[in-house]
């Protein structure tokens, strides 16, 4: 018979999910017979991410952990089954299935949407925005929609907002507070906040407050606010903050806070002592924290609390935790930081910096004597987060001139490296893990940074510290004279930099030449999709080549292979290169032409190009010779290496341009087209000031003045996004080439594998200054090779499509089947807005 106590977990989200690791890694699951119940079908998945369900992922992508995880620890997991009641006094849960016995019971129901008591409000197509089945029904909605509405404008309302934009709605948010987001910006910010989502499409209305929602003309709804003014739309969901899911405490009579919340001690304990809540559903202090790091750091509270009372011995507390955030919403960057409006902390001082040009906000809060951070916010920007970070919960000293730290080429302000950092400098707040605790990790026989990840968890959450974490790691190993592989892998104990030079100097063109002479021959000599797609991207760079002519050995992965991206079912996109977003009519009527015959989806890009989704792999080549014969060639958007040459009109059209920007875009695109790189580039050019090409967002930016191009460098959107920085200015068309000749060739050189030129430039030592004094003047004395360099990459480029489709050879890459010529049967579409999209 188990002398297993039996411990139920009501809610299987992320923080619930977290409790159970914890349970794990205690080795309580060894104590007590641990029993989860998650109402939702799902695994527990990753809410952070959940927009990223209408971009192509899917709940086993999002998912946290696996059933056989649970399994493998003798954890029972019931998914779909909710409980509906709480029996304290028999010590069971009820669901629709039974009753269950419990010693132990924790509560992890998080929370539910609000939505307004607005007359209508539960009318066909008003919808909440939570789960992946909220967002299936939202997806369902939208096919028979055209505009969209979102009810609230703070951090999940924003979310919803970029999902219904992301559906091709017209979409508008309503928000009852003076600003976007009130929380976390201020009104400067907030105004800031509210020209960059506007200028992306969004329509935002502030202090509305919506009276009732009833039947519309030119939508299915219209909604009334306070004044009569309307707003029509067919699809409306409800994002406007959490309520704690807190009636199955209410209904077994624990205690519950004024305006909800189970209310919870220091060691998560409910008014019932065999009864803990944790997430969103608890309340601390007074306190709903409605982020995930708080609730893993009760989640870990829990659990200690759950062993302690097993075995007698003190546990870890919940000491409350902080609220500061970083997020990227709708493309935007809001950072907020401590006591971010200075409401907390009397006699506080405020720094703020507001450059309405280049869109970005900065605020610092410092205390009265100006040596310690308080809080800080950032809007358009969150390069300054990490540092500003570091300072705020490391407690670190402020240096003399505390607004140096928002002001940019702030070279006043100290850099922070990991030898900077205090023991107590937070490195990953999803897990609290402190440099001290990387430390102790490394002291404790971690000699490498897997194992410091595996040993505290540091970076196996939201992700966001990664970089920080590996500089530490590298840096304490280093320190205690621990030598730091920078292997490539474990077939090439080269650097990526050390081998492109081996490549180049030695003349080897293959990925076997290379092995054999300079790999592992103790490893598999076939190497590995690290070594494999790095060698291809050095080859190329070096010799121009088709990289896939390499000796039997596939080099390159699935994209590269067949010169097209692989859809999500299975079928590709054509992307064909238009420089400079420059287009004739009749090239215009070939890509409708091609797009009708062979029954593809087309979309207008943000990066000025045309592309042709849904093609299947055998009509590739036929597509590729239709638009070769028409002028056209590859866009390369499979590869890593220029993507696109951005421009505005410039000087041939609009009035304020004062130069040609299409021409020079179109004569940067054509020059460098060709080129491979360990990442993708992109570039700019824009005819003047104001700037509508985006140059300060992009690899290499480029912007016309009266006295000639200034030339940024540097920067990238993505997922961490980093303005460029001004390089060079006033240079003549000739100078201005001859500079980005050298820059872009010196970062092929001497880049990390997949490393954006925004990071290659925060890892250079001595920083902008080393990169200006090799360049400009060309302290290496190598300035003359790296134009020799791109030279020949420009002399030797060849359109890899028409490659393709001259070689009989490769022809035979392009069928579904190895041994059946018919197309893949498992291709379905289906039709939405006059278009071919996956079914």
């Amino acid at each position: 018979m188990s002398t297993q106590q039996p411990l139920i977990i009501i809610g299987n989200g992320m923080v619930g999910h977290h409790l159970v690791e914890q349970l794990i890694e205690r080795g309580a699951h060894r104590r007590y017979a641990i029993t989860v119940f998650g109402e939702e079908r799902h695994l527990a998945y990753d809410r952070v991410h959940l927009s990223e369900y209408f971009a192509g992922r899917d709940a086993e992508s999002l998912a946290l952990s696996t059933a056989d995880y649970y399994a493998e620890h003798g954890i029972e997991l019931r998914l779909d089954e909710a409980v509906i009641a709480i029996d304290r006094n028999k010590g069971e849960v009820v669901t629709p299935r039974g009753r269950y016995p419990y010693h132990r019971l924790v509560l992890a129901t998080g929370s539910y949407p609000f939505v307004p008591p607005i007359p209508g409000n539960d009318r066909e197509g008003c919808l909440v925005y939570r789960t992946l089945e909220d967002l299936d029904e939202i997806r369902a909605a939208a096919e028979n929609a055209t505009t969209g509405v979102v009810v609230g404008g703070g951090l999940l309302g924003l979310e919803a907002a970029n999902a219904l934009r992301g559906l091709d709605l017209d979409t508008a948010v309503v928000e009852f507070a003076p600003r976007l987001m009130p929380m976390q910006v201020d009104a400067e910010g907030g105004e800031l906040l509210r020209e960059k989502v506007e200028a992306l499409g969004v329509q935002v209305l502030t202090e509305r407050a919506t009276q009732r929602i009833e039947d519309g003309e030119a939508g299915r709804h219209r909604m009334v606010f306070q004044d009569d003014k309307v707003l029509e739309a067919d699809l409306i969901v409800f994002s406007a903050g959490i309520r704690p899911r807190d009636a199955l405490a209410r209904g077994s009579a624990l205690e519950i806070g004024e305006r909800g919340g189970v209310v919870i001690d220091d060691r998560c304990l409910t008014s019932d002592p065999a009864i803990l809540a944790v997430g969103e559903v608890a309340l601390w202090n007074q306190s709903i924290f409605g982020l995930v790091a708080p609730g893993y750091q009760m989640a870990r509270a829990a659990a200690d609390t759950l062993m302690a009372d097993a075995l007698d011995r003190e546990a870890e507390t919940f000491r409350g935790a902080d609220m500061s955030t970083k997020l990227k919403l709708l493309g935007v960057d809001v950072g907020a930081i401590g006591d971010a409006h200075g409401t907390q902390h009397p006699g506080a001082r405020m720094f703020r910096y507001l450059d309405q040009i280049k869109q970005e906000y900065r605020k610092l809060v410092v205390s009265g004597d100006g040596k310690r951070l308080l809080g800080a916010m950032l809007v358009g920007d969150n390069g300054y987060y990490d540092t500003l970070m570091q300072y705020y919960a490391g407690g670190i000293e402020l240096p003399q001139d505390p607004a140096a730290l928002i002001l940019p080429s702030s070279d006043g302000a100290p850099a922070l490296g990991p030898d900077a950092l205090p023991d107590s400098a937070m490195i990953c707040s999803c897990h609290n893990v402190t440099k001290g605790d990387v430390c102790a990790s490394i002291d404790a026989g971690a000699c490498d940074l897997a194992t410091v990840k595996d040993s505290t968890r540091a970076s196996t959450g939201c992700g966001g510290c990664a970089a920080l974490l590996k500089s530490v790691v590298d840096h304490e190993l280093e320190s205690r004279g621990v030598e730091v592989d920078r292997s490539l892998c474990e077939h090439f104990a080269h650097t990526r930099q050390e081998l492109y030079d081996i490549v180049r100097v030695e003349g080897i063109k293959t990925f076997g030449e290379l092995m054999e002479k300079h790999g592992n021959p103790e490893t598999h000599r076939l190497g590995c999709d690290i070594c494999k797609p790095a060698v291809a991207s050095i080859l190329a760079s070096c010799f121009n080549e088709p990289i896939t002519d390499a000796a039997h050995i596939p080099l390159q992965d699935t994209n590269d292979t067949f010169m097209a991206n692989m859809q999500k079912n299975g079928t590709y996109s054509v992307v064909p290169r238009i420089a400079g977003g420059e287009i004739t009519p009749d090239k215009l009527v070939v890509l409708g032409q091609v797009a009708q015959k062979y029954e593809l989806y087309t979309k207008v890009t943000g990066g000025q190009r045309i592309d042709l989704f849904g093609a299947r792999l055998e009509d590739l080549p036929a597509i590729w010779g239709e638009l070769i014969e028409a002028g056209f060639e590859t866009g390369h958007a499979y590869g890593k290496s220029l993507r696109t040459v951005k421009s505005c009109v410039g000087s041939t059209w609009c009035r304020y341009g004062v130069d040609d920007s299409v021409g020079m875009a179109i004569r940067l695109e054509h020059r460098y087209k060709g080129l491979r790189s360990p990442h993708k580039i992109k570039l700019a050019v824009s005819g003047c000031t104001r700037e509508c090409a985006e140059a300060q967002s992009k690899d290499i930016g480029v912007i016309a003045t009266e006295h000639g191009w200034n030339l940024y460098v540097c920067g990238n959107g993505g997922m961490r996004p980093r303005h460029a920085e001004l390089f060079a200015t006033d240079l003549d068309d000739e100078a201005l080439i001859r500079t980005i000749d050298r820059v872009l060739m010196f970062y092929v050189r001497t880049a990390d594998r997949l490393q954006r030129t925004s990071v290659w430039r925060e890892n250079l030592e001595g920083g902008l200054d080393y990169l200006k004094a090799v360049i400009l003047e060309d302290s290496l004395g190598i300035g003359e090779e790296l134009e020799r360099q791109m030279q020949a990459v420009v002399d030797t480029y060849a359109c890899e499509w028409a490659n393709a489709i001259q070689d009989p050879e490769k022809l035979k890459r392009f069928r579904s089947f190895v041994n059946d010529s018919r197309p893949d049967p498992d291709i379905i579409m289906t039709s939405e807005r006059g278009q071919l999209r996956p079914a």
